[in-house]
């Protein structure tokens, strides 16, 4: 095992803001899911399902090094019963999003979980979409969503933390309005060479 730095980005949406308003429409349009797919809000018989699609979403993703947990499925359910036990969780701003299927069984394809990050501040957790259902946009719905529980939650401001290799999920965010406020670095036990 090595000692290894991940440089992350801090990023943060202003939720009250004349420019967030403006971009609301494109939030809103962000909801709109392909024909099959559906956001569930959150409830505790959901939480397995949380569990295998964030799994399914980072264990091949360099996130599963700088989080060992978000590569091993026994690590994510603890992860996602930890989340759901803190004080600070927002029910409003956890979603999931399935898809259905023909035996009946939705399968899980996004997760969201959402945090107080302080008073009126929302932390958004561990966005994590199926590689199987990537680029259908439904990374922008579980933000939208997500945002939208915040402001329900009266917070005026939400902020998610992305490592800077995942430049896909920095442009995602970027369009949603989210802006880049601090540079951090994580220091992780990993493989990596």
């Amino acid at each position: 095992m090595a000692i290894a730095y991940f440089k992350r980005y801090r990023m943060e949406i202003n939720l009250v803001s004349r420019a967030h308003k403006a971009s609301s429409a494109a939030l809103n349009h962000s909801l709109e899911l392909p024909t099959g797919f559906r956001l569930l809000p959150w409830s505790e018989e959901l939480l397995a399902l949380h569990a295998e699609v964030k799994w399914a979403s980072f264990r091949e993703e360099l996130d599963a090094h700088v989080f060992p947990c978000l590569g091993e499925r026994e690590g994510c359910l603890n992860l996602m019963r930890e989340i759901a036990r803190r004080s600070e969780f927002v029910p409003e701003s956890t979603w999931l999003i399935v898809r259905d299927s023909l035996d009946g069984n939705p399968l899980p394809c996004g997760t969201i979980q959402g945090l107080r990050g302080g008073l009126r501040t929302g932390a958004i957790q561990n966005i994590g979409v199926h590689p199987d259902c990537r680029g259908l946009g439904l990374g922008s719905a579980l933000v939208a969503a997500s945002l939208e529980g915040f402001r329900q939650a009266a917070c005026d401001r939400a902020h998610l933390e992305v490592t800077v290799e995942n430049t896909a999920a920095i442009r995602l965010y970027e369009r949603l309005g989210f802006r880049r406020v601090e540079t951090l670095f994580k220091i992780s036990e990993t493989q990596l060479a």
